[in-house]
């Protein structure tokens, strides 16, 4: 069985748990992290140096980082049509999987520990301005895209790649500031609103 050591509300764990719903693999999870058991102690700063969750053991395998993990898992668990085998269609979908990690990731910081996280260094009016800016522009471009495929990150299929951009599509949604109207983005938050993996681990009310 597979074993999960992270809190289900990490949005990196739950591109994990995600992952696991669309493959149909069953786990177990344990929950680590803040106000669970600390990452700090040896027995988890043996299987990650980083202190940070999640991490899996599959069998005698241990593996952190979120996007290796759900890599992993679909290229040893899941099928094609989640994570190409052909080049160009897999490094398509490692692309936005890239994408979501540096650059839409970072966009969000400012804004989203402000405002949801309420974070007392995240406060200076000027710096939350240009956050939203810069959140507002990556999305713009997840628009283009999805107006240009008119279904998926990736292409017209659902893939690995809409498990992190979806969880981030959650997280625009969840944070109560003025955003753009994004009507692709909308639409895509929808198709993926009937995913059960999604209801879940993704449109579950957890920015």
């Amino acid at each position: 069985m597979l074993r999960i050591l992270g809190k289900a509300s990490s949005i990196n764990v739950r591109k994990v748990l995600w992952a696991c719903a669309e493959i149909g693999l069953p786990f177990e999870r344990e929950e680590w992290g803040s106000g669970f058991q600390s990452t700090q102690s040896a027995e988890f700063l043996a299987l990650n140096p980083n202190a940070m969750v999640p991490v899996i053991q599959d069998g005698d395998f241990t593996l952190w980082e979120s996007n290796t993990i759900i890599r992993y898992l679909a290229a040893r668990y899941g099928d094609a049509a989640l994570y190409p085998t052909e080049a160009r269609a897999r490094a398509m979908v490692d692309q936005w999987i890239d994408w979501q990690a540096s650059d839409l990731n970072s966009s969000w910081r400012y804004a989203f520990m402000a405002l949801v996280r309420r974070s007392p260094y995240h406060q200076d009016p000027e710096a939350f301005g240009a956050g939203c800016v810069q959140w507002s522009r990556h999305m713009q471009i997840l628009e283009q895209r999805l107006a240009s495929t008119g279904a998926y990150v990736a292409g017209s299929g659902f893939s690995l790649a809409d498990i992190p951009i979806g969880l981030s599509v959650n997280r625009w949604f969840e944070t109560p500031f003025d955003r753009p109207p994004l009507p692709a983005v909308s639409d895509y938050y929808q198709r993926l609103s009937r995913r059960p993996g999604f209801r879940l681990y993704g449109n579950n009310g957890t920015p």
